[in-house]
């Protein structure tokens, strides 16, 4: 039998504890679909990933990524630690640098700098549309932003991998305080078939230039502690919107504060490539004992 092993990782975080939940498991090789997905419903995590070995020769490894509930293509800090795991295990290395990671939106460079605990993995987000623009966009939108301040940007549908609505809040403190109304956010998510609403406003502090907070209720998550993908997203329409503009080279991003969390994330933009990534902690590694039934 293949001996199975199990990660519980903290990723993104600024602080200890401070960032998303992620669970890897890893020699699952010739578990099911249904065993797979059994098991991420069982650890209740917003996402648990299974690495696997790679069916392209371009890559370092194979990711397959579920939800309590499904199985989706791609998602940010599930990447992330992903690649994390894969370098803690010895399953990779990096090659000019780089992993490649095969998942559904294809394979994916993940930029490797550093090592050790200060490593940063950064992802390069798989490409991004802006679908809409303006708070007429949608009859819903108008609901789901009320109580907040705009910003400079008008609010937009972006999609890149997974499809969020965006929208700039004037200033920090009303962001953080910010009491949206979820269930006018989830109608807004079902209504587009998107994630939900992600909000963020620019930021003077000298730690990060960007303040997100992240509500995917169309997956059925009230908030977020830390979007990869989401931020990703952010930096695309920041870049469409202001090429000139002084976030348009890169930032650093604060999230999840407000539940709880305190998440970091670098976001490096050159040119149209687009690389959002940080840190990864493994707060539980040893075997998983689990026998995978349909």
């Amino acid at each position: 039998m293949t001996l199975l092993r199990y990660l519980h990782l903290d990723v993104f975080a600024a602080t200890l504890g401070g960032g998303n939940h992620l669970g890897v498991v890893i020699g699952a090789d010739d578990w099911s679909d249904a065993a797979m997905q059994r098991f991420a419903r069982w650890t209740a995590l917003v996402e648990t990933t299974f690495l696997l070995p790679p069916t392209d020769p371009k890559a370092s490894y194979r990711v397959r990524i579920f939800t309590p509930h499904k199985e989706i293509p791609f998602a940010g800090h599930p990447s992330i630690g992903s690649a994390h795991a894969a370098l803690e295990c010895g399953l990779a290395e990096p090659r000019d640098g780089l992993l490649w990671q095969e998942c559904g939106a294809g394979v994916l460079p993940i930029r490797v700098e550093g090592s050790g605990a200060s490593r940063d993995l950064l992802l390069k987000s798989p490409g991004e549309r802006v679908l809409e623009t303006g708070h007429a966009a949608h009859p819903l939108l108008s609901a789901a932003l009320a109580g907040i301040e705009p910003g400079v940007l008008p609010p937009a549908l972006v999609d890149g991998g997974r499809r969020w609505w965006l929208a700039e809040v004037a200033d920090e403190a009303s962001l953080r305080g910010w009491q949206p109304d979820h269930a006018a956010i989830a109608a807004l998510a079902q209504a587009s078939d998107s994630m939900g609403l992600c909000a963020f406003t620019r930021a003077r502090d000298p730690d990060y230039q960007l303040v997100v907070r992240a509500f995917p209720a169309g997956v059925g998550i009230v908030e977020d502690p830390a979007s990869g993908a989401a931020n990703g997203l952010i930096a695309a329409y920041l870049v469409h919107a202001e090429p000139q503009g002084t976030l348009a080279r890169g930032y650093c991003v604060s999230q999840g504060r407000e539940i709880g969390h305190d998440a970091r994330l670098i976001v490096r933009i050159d040119g149209s490539a687009i690389w959002v990534g940080g840190r990864s902690h493994t707060v539980v590694s040893g075997p998983l004992d689990w026998l995978p039934r349909e």
